[in-house]
Protein backbone atom coordinates (compact mmCIF):
# COMPACT_ATOMS: atom_id res chain seq x y z
CA UNK A 1 0.00 0.00 0.00
CA UNK A 2 1.00 3.33 -0.62
CA UNK A 3 1.44 6.29 1.91
CA UNK A 4 -1.17 7.78 -0.08
CA UNK A 5 -4.12 4.83 0.90
CA UNK A 6 -3.90 5.38 4.93
CA UNK A 7 -7.34 5.08 6.90
CA UNK A 8 -8.22 8.69 8.69
CA UNK A 9 -9.70 7.19 11.95
CA UNK A 10 -9.63 8.58 15.70
CA UNK A 11 -9.74 6.81 18.53
CA UNK A 12 -9.74 8.48 21.79
CA UNK A 13 -7.91 7.87 24.63
CA UNK A 14 -6.72 8.84 27.91
CA UNK A 15 -8.92 7.92 31.14
CA UNK A 16 -12.26 9.88 32.43
CA UNK A 17 -12.72 9.41 36.27
CA UNK A 18 -15.91 8.87 37.21
CA UNK A 19 -18.00 10.17 40.28
CA UNK A 20 -18.27 7.60 42.60
CA UNK A 21 -20.25 6.64 45.99
CA UNK A 22 -20.49 4.20 49.19
CA UNK A 23 -22.96 1.67 48.73
CA UNK A 24 -26.20 2.13 50.02
CA UNK A 25 -26.06 5.43 48.27
CA UNK A 26 -24.75 7.42 51.95
CA UNK A 27 -21.84 9.79 51.56
CA UNK A 28 -18.79 9.37 53.35
CA UNK A 29 -18.57 11.43 56.29
CA UNK A 30 -15.95 13.65 57.88
CA UNK A 31 -15.64 11.00 60.79
CA UNK A 32 -15.17 7.49 58.54
CA UNK A 33 -12.48 9.34 56.40
CA UNK A 34 -10.48 10.62 59.59
CA UNK A 35 -11.66 6.71 60.94
CA UNK A 36 -9.50 5.59 57.53
CA UNK A 37 -6.80 7.80 57.78
CA UNK A 38 -5.92 6.79 61.23
CA UNK A 39 -5.79 2.88 60.55
CA UNK A 40 -3.70 3.90 57.65
CA UNK A 41 -1.49 5.71 59.53
CA UNK A 42 -0.81 3.33 62.39
CA UNK A 43 -0.40 0.65 59.53
CA UNK A 44 2.43 2.49 58.14
CA UNK A 45 4.08 3.45 61.24
CA UNK A 46 4.71 -0.31 61.64
CA UNK A 47 6.60 0.29 58.43
CA UNK A 48 8.00 2.73 56.84
CA UNK A 49 6.93 5.92 59.05
CA UNK A 50 3.72 7.77 59.46
CA UNK A 51 1.50 8.54 57.04
CA UNK A 52 2.31 12.80 58.04
CA UNK A 53 5.68 12.68 57.11
CA UNK A 54 5.27 10.53 53.81
CA UNK A 55 2.43 12.86 52.50
CA UNK A 56 2.51 16.40 52.23
CA UNK A 57 -0.46 18.42 52.99
CA UNK A 58 -1.61 18.72 49.06
CA UNK A 59 -1.41 14.80 49.05
CA UNK A 60 -3.23 14.66 52.07
CA UNK A 61 -6.04 16.60 51.01
CA UNK A 62 -6.04 14.78 47.35
CA UNK A 63 -6.05 11.60 49.12
CA UNK A 64 -8.92 12.76 51.67
CA UNK A 65 -11.03 13.77 48.37
CA UNK A 66 -10.31 10.38 46.89
CA UNK A 67 -11.44 7.88 49.75
CA UNK A 68 -14.60 10.38 50.00
CA UNK A 69 -15.72 9.35 46.42
CA UNK A 70 -14.37 5.64 46.92
CA UNK A 71 -16.55 2.39 46.09
CA UNK A 72 -15.80 -0.41 47.95
CA UNK A 73 -15.57 -3.46 45.89
CA UNK A 74 -13.71 -6.96 46.27
CA UNK A 75 -10.82 -6.18 43.98
CA UNK A 76 -9.70 -2.72 45.16
CA UNK A 77 -8.50 -2.22 48.62
CA UNK A 78 -6.97 1.19 50.62
CA UNK A 79 -3.48 1.16 49.22
CA UNK A 80 -4.96 1.58 45.84
CA UNK A 81 -5.69 5.29 45.95
CA UNK A 82 -2.05 5.95 47.04
CA UNK A 83 -0.79 3.44 43.82
CA UNK A 84 -2.96 5.45 41.86
CA UNK A 85 -1.07 8.44 41.62
CA UNK A 86 1.91 6.73 41.06
CA UNK A 87 0.65 4.68 38.17
CA UNK A 88 -1.19 7.71 36.56
CA UNK A 89 2.82 10.35 36.46
CA UNK A 90 3.93 6.64 34.70
CA UNK A 91 1.11 7.31 32.22
CA UNK A 92 1.85 10.50 31.55
CA UNK A 93 5.17 9.92 30.91
CA UNK A 94 3.81 7.31 28.41
CA UNK A 95 1.61 9.69 26.76
CA UNK A 96 4.53 12.19 26.25
CA UNK A 97 6.80 10.20 24.65
CA UNK A 98 4.06 8.38 22.25
CA UNK A 99 3.47 11.11 19.67
CA UNK A 100 6.81 11.30 19.30
CA UNK A 101 7.36 7.50 18.80
CA UNK A 102 4.41 6.79 16.33
CA UNK A 103 5.23 9.74 14.26
CA UNK A 104 8.47 9.03 13.75
CA UNK A 105 7.29 5.38 13.04
CA UNK A 106 4.81 6.63 10.79
CA UNK A 107 7.40 8.84 8.53
CA UNK A 108 10.11 6.66 8.52
CA UNK A 109 7.69 3.71 7.37
CA UNK A 110 6.10 6.00 4.49
CA UNK A 111 9.49 8.00 3.31
CA UNK A 112 10.92 4.24 3.30
CA UNK A 113 8.10 2.71 1.28
CA UNK A 114 8.18 5.33 -1.85
CA UNK A 115 12.15 5.04 -1.88
CA UNK A 116 12.04 1.35 -2.17
CA UNK A 117 9.16 1.26 -4.57
CA UNK A 118 10.95 3.55 -6.97
CA UNK A 119 14.37 1.09 -6.05
CA UNK A 120 12.16 -1.89 -7.68
CA UNK A 121 10.94 -0.59 -10.46
CA UNK A 122 13.20 2.25 -11.89
CA UNK A 123 16.76 1.08 -10.36
CA UNK A 124 15.97 -2.47 -10.87
CA UNK A 125 14.03 -1.76 -13.94
CA UNK A 126 11.34 -4.13 -13.08
CA UNK A 127 8.67 -3.64 -15.49
CA UNK A 128 6.04 -5.58 -14.18
CA UNK A 129 4.07 -3.05 -11.33
CA UNK A 130 0.94 -5.48 -11.22
CA UNK A 131 2.73 -8.03 -9.90
CA UNK A 132 5.04 -6.14 -7.73
CA UNK A 133 1.22 -4.79 -5.93
CA UNK A 134 0.43 -8.30 -5.95
CA UNK A 135 3.31 -9.52 -4.26
CA UNK A 136 3.42 -6.35 -1.64
CA UNK A 137 -0.12 -7.33 -0.74
CA UNK A 138 -0.26 -10.62 -0.49
CA UNK A 139 2.65 -10.07 2.19
CA UNK A 140 0.04 -7.45 3.95
CA UNK A 141 -2.87 -10.11 4.05
CA UNK A 142 -0.65 -13.14 5.36
CA UNK A 143 0.70 -11.14 8.25
CA UNK A 144 -2.40 -9.72 9.57
CA UNK A 145 -4.08 -13.57 9.12
CA UNK A 146 -1.19 -14.32 11.09
CA UNK A 147 -1.51 -11.33 13.58
CA UNK A 148 -5.41 -12.62 13.74
CA UNK A 149 -4.31 -16.40 14.59
CA UNK A 150 -2.34 -15.04 16.98
CA UNK A 151 -5.00 -13.30 18.51
CA UNK A 152 -3.13 -9.87 18.48
CA UNK A 153 -5.50 -7.90 16.44
CA UNK A 154 -9.41 -8.62 15.71
CA UNK A 155 -11.13 -8.51 12.75
CA UNK A 156 -14.67 -9.01 11.46
CA UNK A 157 -15.54 -12.22 10.05
CA UNK A 158 -16.50 -11.73 6.08
CA UNK A 159 -19.07 -12.55 4.77
CA UNK A 160 -20.63 -12.67 1.06
CA UNK A 161 -22.96 -9.51 1.73
CA UNK A 162 -20.06 -7.50 3.32
CA UNK A 163 -17.56 -8.46 0.34
CA UNK A 164 -20.25 -7.53 -2.28
CA UNK A 165 -20.39 -4.17 -0.42
CA UNK A 166 -16.76 -3.52 -0.38
CA UNK A 167 -16.25 -4.53 -4.14
CA UNK A 168 -16.48 -0.73 -5.20
CA UNK A 169 -14.07 0.51 -3.37
CA UNK A 170 -11.83 -2.34 -3.40
CA UNK A 171 -11.36 -1.83 -7.63
CA UNK A 172 -10.66 1.83 -7.13
CA UNK A 173 -8.29 1.17 -4.09
CA UNK A 174 -6.63 -1.63 -6.69
CA UNK A 175 -6.39 1.11 -9.45
CA UNK A 176 -4.68 3.63 -7.48
CA UNK A 177 -2.30 1.21 -6.47
CA UNK A 178 -1.14 -0.10 -9.67
CA UNK A 179 -1.24 3.42 -11.72
CA UNK A 180 1.04 4.80 -8.37
CA UNK A 181 3.66 2.04 -9.26
CA UNK A 182 3.39 3.01 -12.90
CA UNK A 183 3.75 6.78 -12.40
CA UNK A 184 6.43 5.99 -10.02
CA UNK A 185 8.59 4.28 -11.89
CA UNK A 186 8.70 7.08 -15.21
CA UNK A 187 8.50 10.34 -12.93
CA UNK A 188 11.38 11.47 -10.38
CA UNK A 189 9.70 11.33 -6.56
CA UNK A 190 9.96 14.56 -6.48
CA UNK A 191 7.33 15.52 -9.19
CA UNK A 192 5.43 12.50 -7.97
CA UNK A 193 4.88 14.24 -4.59
CA UNK A 194 3.57 17.51 -6.38
CA UNK A 195 1.61 16.38 -8.72
CA UNK A 196 -0.09 14.07 -5.84
CA UNK A 197 -1.48 17.42 -5.15
CA UNK A 198 -3.80 17.81 -7.71
CA UNK A 199 -5.73 15.01 -5.67
CA UNK A 200 -6.20 17.50 -2.95
CA UNK A 201 -7.80 19.21 -5.32
CA UNK A 202 -10.59 16.83 -6.67
CA UNK A 203 -10.91 15.65 -3.42
CA UNK A 204 -11.95 18.91 -2.55
CA UNK A 205 -14.13 19.46 -6.00
CA UNK A 206 -15.86 15.90 -5.16
CA UNK A 207 -16.96 17.23 -1.37
CA UNK A 208 -18.48 20.13 -2.85
CA UNK A 209 -20.52 18.53 -5.68
CA UNK A 210 -21.54 15.17 -3.80
CA UNK A 211 -21.33 16.22 -0.05
CA UNK A 212 -22.30 19.99 -0.20
CA UNK A 213 -18.96 21.24 1.74
CA UNK A 214 -17.74 24.18 0.91
CA UNK A 215 -14.06 25.09 1.55
CA UNK A 216 -12.93 28.81 2.62
CA UNK A 217 -11.57 31.24 0.87
CA UNK A 218 -7.48 29.95 2.31
CA UNK A 219 -8.19 26.21 1.03
CA UNK A 220 -9.10 27.66 -2.90
CA UNK A 221 -5.97 29.73 -2.62
CA UNK A 222 -3.90 27.11 -1.27
CA UNK A 223 -5.47 25.06 -4.72
CA UNK A 224 -4.48 27.58 -6.83
CA UNK A 225 -1.08 27.61 -6.00
CA UNK A 226 -1.06 23.86 -6.29
CA UNK A 227 -2.48 24.00 -9.57
CA UNK A 228 0.73 26.46 -10.54
CA UNK A 229 3.28 24.47 -9.04
CA UNK A 230 2.17 21.52 -10.49
CA UNK A 231 2.07 22.93 -14.08
CA UNK A 232 5.06 24.90 -13.94
CA UNK A 233 6.65 21.71 -12.75
CA UNK A 234 6.02 19.65 -15.52
CA UNK A 235 7.08 22.42 -17.97
CA UNK A 236 9.94 22.89 -16.60
CA UNK A 237 10.73 18.74 -15.54
CA UNK A 238 14.16 17.84 -17.22
CA UNK A 239 13.07 14.22 -17.36
CA UNK A 240 9.19 14.90 -18.56
CA UNK A 241 7.64 11.75 -19.44
CA UNK A 242 4.43 11.58 -20.99
CA UNK A 243 3.48 8.29 -20.10
CA UNK A 244 4.48 8.78 -16.58
CA UNK A 245 2.39 12.01 -16.37
CA UNK A 246 -0.36 9.89 -17.32
CA UNK A 247 -0.32 7.36 -15.06
CA UNK A 248 -0.08 10.42 -12.47
CA UNK A 249 -2.82 12.06 -13.84
CA UNK A 250 -5.48 8.75 -13.78
CA UNK A 251 -3.58 8.03 -10.00
CA UNK A 252 -4.62 11.61 -8.70
CA UNK A 253 -8.44 10.97 -10.20
CA UNK A 254 -8.70 7.23 -8.63
CA UNK A 255 -7.20 8.44 -5.22
CA UNK A 256 -9.53 11.35 -5.10
CA UNK A 257 -12.37 8.63 -6.03
CA UNK A 258 -11.46 6.39 -3.21
CA UNK A 259 -11.36 8.91 -0.70
CA UNK A 260 -15.03 10.10 -1.64
CA UNK A 261 -16.45 6.55 -2.30
CA UNK A 262 -14.86 5.18 1.02
CA UNK A 263 -17.12 7.18 3.12
CA UNK A 264 -20.39 6.26 1.77
CA UNK A 265 -19.03 2.04 1.92
CA UNK A 266 -17.79 2.06 5.00
CA UNK A 267 -21.30 3.04 6.17
CA UNK A 268 -22.77 0.73 4.31
CA UNK A 269 -20.39 -2.15 5.11
CA UNK A 270 -20.85 -1.52 8.99
CA UNK A 271 -24.44 -2.20 8.29
CA UNK A 272 -23.70 -6.01 6.97
CA UNK A 273 -21.32 -6.90 10.24
CA UNK A 274 -22.73 -8.63 12.99
CA UNK A 275 -21.10 -6.18 15.24
CA UNK A 276 -22.39 -3.30 13.33
CA UNK A 277 -18.56 -2.17 13.20
CA UNK A 278 -15.41 -2.17 11.00
CA UNK A 279 -12.57 -1.31 12.55
CA UNK A 280 -9.90 -0.71 10.63
CA UNK A 281 -7.56 -3.68 10.71
CA UNK A 282 -10.86 -5.10 9.33
CA UNK A 283 -10.23 -2.69 6.23
CA UNK A 284 -6.55 -2.86 5.86
CA UNK A 285 -7.42 -7.05 5.54
CA UNK A 286 -10.81 -6.36 3.38
CA UNK A 287 -8.71 -3.86 0.88
CA UNK A 288 -5.40 -6.31 0.28
CA UNK A 289 -7.05 -9.56 0.34
CA UNK A 290 -10.03 -8.64 -2.18
CA UNK A 291 -7.32 -7.00 -4.58
CA UNK A 292 -5.21 -10.31 -4.92
CA UNK A 293 -8.06 -11.70 -7.67
CA UNK A 294 -8.18 -8.39 -9.60
CA UNK A 295 -4.41 -8.54 -9.85
CA UNK A 296 -4.17 -12.26 -11.14
CA UNK A 297 -6.44 -11.54 -13.28
CA UNK A 298 -4.66 -8.25 -14.44
CA UNK A 299 -1.16 -10.38 -14.44
CA UNK A 300 -2.85 -12.83 -16.82
CA UNK A 301 -4.67 -10.20 -19.36
CA UNK A 302 -1.05 -8.30 -19.72
CA UNK A 303 1.15 -10.96 -19.76
CA UNK A 304 2.99 -10.15 -16.98
CA UNK A 305 3.46 -13.80 -15.86
CA UNK A 306 5.95 -14.62 -18.51
CA UNK A 307 7.56 -11.59 -18.05
CA UNK A 308 7.91 -12.46 -14.26
CA UNK A 309 8.89 -15.79 -14.73
CA UNK A 310 11.90 -15.07 -17.73
CA UNK A 311 13.23 -11.77 -16.34
CA UNK A 312 16.40 -12.34 -14.98
CA UNK A 313 16.52 -9.52 -11.92
CA UNK A 314 13.49 -12.02 -10.35
CA UNK A 315 16.58 -14.35 -9.53
CA UNK A 316 18.49 -11.98 -7.62
CA UNK A 317 18.02 -12.69 -3.88
CA UNK A 318 18.37 -8.39 -3.27
CA UNK A 319 15.26 -7.58 -5.37
CA UNK A 320 12.96 -9.98 -3.12
CA UNK A 321 14.83 -8.63 -0.03
CA UNK A 322 13.63 -5.25 -1.02
CA UNK A 323 10.62 -6.24 -2.41
CA UNK A 324 9.36 -8.11 0.30
CA UNK A 325 10.38 -4.96 2.27
CA UNK A 326 8.35 -2.70 0.39
CA UNK A 327 5.50 -4.98 1.46
CA UNK A 328 5.98 -4.84 4.47
CA UNK A 329 6.56 -0.93 4.70
CA UNK A 330 3.23 -0.82 2.93
CA UNK A 331 1.20 -2.76 6.19
CA UNK A 332 3.79 -1.01 8.31
CA UNK A 333 2.12 2.79 6.99
CA UNK A 334 -1.26 1.51 7.82
CA UNK A 335 -0.61 1.04 10.97
CA UNK A 336 1.97 3.57 12.12
CA UNK A 337 -0.56 5.97 10.91
CA UNK A 338 -3.44 4.29 13.11
CA UNK A 339 -0.88 4.51 15.68
CA UNK A 340 -0.05 8.15 15.48
CA UNK A 341 -4.04 9.09 15.08
CA UNK A 342 -4.61 7.71 18.16
CA UNK A 343 -1.84 9.15 19.81
CA UNK A 344 -2.38 12.72 18.38
CA UNK A 345 -4.96 14.44 16.65
CA UNK A 346 -6.07 14.76 12.55
CA UNK A 347 -4.32 18.34 13.09
CA UNK A 348 -1.15 17.10 13.61
CA UNK A 349 -1.42 13.98 11.79
CA UNK A 350 -2.35 16.72 8.41
CA UNK A 351 0.39 18.85 9.30
CA UNK A 352 2.92 15.74 9.46
CA UNK A 353 1.67 14.00 6.38
CA UNK A 354 1.90 17.48 4.39
CA UNK A 355 5.65 18.13 5.72
CA UNK A 356 6.95 14.42 5.24
CA UNK A 357 6.96 15.20 1.35
CA UNK A 358 9.64 17.48 2.37
CA UNK A 359 12.40 14.56 3.27
CA UNK A 360 10.91 12.22 0.43
CA UNK A 361 11.53 14.84 -2.18
CA UNK A 362 15.06 15.33 -0.89
CA UNK A 363 15.83 11.90 -0.68
CA UNK A 364 14.37 10.87 -4.12
CA UNK A 365 16.23 13.87 -6.04
CA UNK A 366 19.78 13.16 -4.33
CA UNK A 367 19.34 9.33 -3.84
CA UNK A 368 18.54 8.61 -7.89
CA UNK A 369 19.87 11.87 -9.29
CA UNK A 370 17.10 13.25 -10.86
CA UNK A 371 18.11 15.80 -13.58
CA UNK A 372 17.07 19.32 -12.17
CA UNK A 373 17.43 23.12 -13.40
CA UNK A 374 16.71 25.82 -11.16
CA UNK A 375 12.86 26.58 -12.59
CA UNK A 376 12.36 23.04 -11.93
CA UNK A 377 13.84 23.27 -7.90
CA UNK A 378 11.78 26.70 -7.80
CA UNK A 379 8.74 24.46 -8.76
CA UNK A 380 9.06 21.68 -6.32
CA UNK A 381 9.91 23.78 -3.33
CA UNK A 382 6.72 26.17 -4.49
CA UNK A 383 4.17 22.74 -4.54
CA UNK A 384 5.78 21.57 -0.96
CA UNK A 385 4.89 25.23 0.22
CA UNK A 386 1.40 24.97 -1.33
CA UNK A 387 1.20 21.40 0.29
CA UNK A 388 1.63 22.49 3.53
CA UNK A 389 -0.39 25.93 3.34
CA UNK A 390 -3.38 24.08 2.48
CA UNK A 391 -3.47 21.52 5.46
CA UNK A 392 -3.20 24.32 7.58
CA UNK A 393 -6.05 26.01 5.45
CA UNK A 394 -7.82 23.06 5.99
CA UNK A 395 -7.38 23.16 9.65
CA UNK A 396 -8.50 26.79 10.42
Amino acid sequence: MTSESKLDVVNGHGREESELSYLNGEAASGESVNAAYTVLDDTLKQGNGSISNTMTNAERRTFTDRFSRWKRSPDRDIFSLLVDGNEKRLHGSGRQSGPLLSGTAYCISSCSMILLNKIVLSSYNFNAGISLMFYQNLISTVVVVALVLCRAVSVEKLNWKLIRVWLPVNVIFTGMLVSGMYSLKYINIAMVTILKNMTNILTAIGELYIFRKHQNQKVWTAMFLMIISAVSGGITDLSFDAVGYAWQIMNCVLTASYSLTLRRVMDEAKKSTKSGSLNEVSMVLLNNLLSLPFAIFLIILLGEWEYVINVEVTKLPMFWVVATASGLLGLAISFTSMWFLNQTSPTTYSLVGSLNKIPISIAGLVLFKAPLCLPNCFSILFGLFAGVFFARAKLS
